[in-house]
């Protein structure tokens, strides 16, 4: 199902002015970190508090490490609430704790923290600053993909945060005209999408890197599967660098202020694909 929409105008100088407030606020990630360090904190300064009082009243008190766990889950959510973070984050921060106490009580060789490390690094490399984590789409994401391709002349087409590279080998399997590539800024799955790429015989290319360091103006088609906080980012520089006619197509999220040429519901449903023509 697809709808038309007209494309309002936008002053690219309003998306730059609305890009750079964006990027002055504290990233998601340091925010948490900030809230878990303030939690330690107050239940460190609540338990002491408590203690002398305690004291005072001729009493000693103890608490558990349970207890001290909880205190910090409960403050760490409440300041994660009042600093208007994403419910996801407070959820995190409430299991943050119990998570770290009880891996300390199963114990595990640190060589298996190692690898999880190294492994969960590889995927999410900067999803701290760039805030877009790992989001696969469908394959009934791509055909509608395939659809806005044309068929009798050559296309060049990329996916922006390609992941394992599924997309840009469909598309690449289906419109031998098309150019299709990749780009993905974490290694690991950089690397998968090069090494199966390798093993189908793909003509589909991938490269490791951010995505803004690309020039917009060599691409006819430019697929996004990002998040919310970085399509202003995204639209600021389409907006300066895409050519005309060409097409910006977002997955999942919309460009605030910005309706879309057109709107596709893939038949799986998938989330909503985004279309703006340049």
């Amino acid at each position: 199902m697809q709808h038309l929409h007209l494309s309002q105008p936008i002053n690219a100088s309003d998306w730059q002015a609305q890009s750079t407030a964006q990027s002055a606020k504290i990233k998601p990630a340091s925010l948490a970190l900030l809230l878990q360090m303030s939690a330690a904190c107050s239940v460190f300064l609540l338990v002491w508090l408590v203690r002398e009082i305690a004291q005072l009243w001729g009493f000693n008190l103890t608490l558990s490490v349970f207890a001290w766990v909880l205190m910090h889950s409960v403050l760490s959510t409440l300041y994660a609430y009042i600093a208007k973070q994403a419910h996801w984050w407070r959820w995190i921060h409430f299991g943050f704790a119990f998570a770290v106490w009880g891996m300390m009580q199963i114990q595990l060789p640190s060589e298996i923290y190692l690898a999880c490390f190294i492994v969960t690094t590889g995927i999410f490399w900067t999803t701290f600053r760039s805030q877009v984590p790992f989001f696969p789409s469908r394959p009934a994401v791509w055909q509608e993909i395939e659809q806005l391709i044309p068929q009798h002349r050559p296309t060049r087409v990329i996916d922006i945060g390609s992941g394992l590279g599924d997309m840009a080998m469909y598309i690449a399997n289906q419109r031998p005209l098309c150019q299709a590539e990749g780009i993905e800024i974490a290694p690991l799955p950089w690397v998968v999408s090069q090494v199966r790429g390798f093993f189908k015989q793909s003509r589909a290319r991938f490269k490791l890197g951010d995505y803004y360091d690309l020039n917009f103006a060599d691409y006819d088609i430019i697929f996004a599967y990002l998040s919310p906080v970085a399509m202003p980012l995204l639209w600021n520089k389409a907006m300066q660098e895409m050519k005309p006619g060409s097409l910006l197509v977002s997955l999942e999220f919309e460009i605030e202020q910005m309706q879309p040429t057109n709107i596709i519901t893939p038949k799986d449903q998938s989330p909503n694909l985004y279309v703006w023509r340049m």
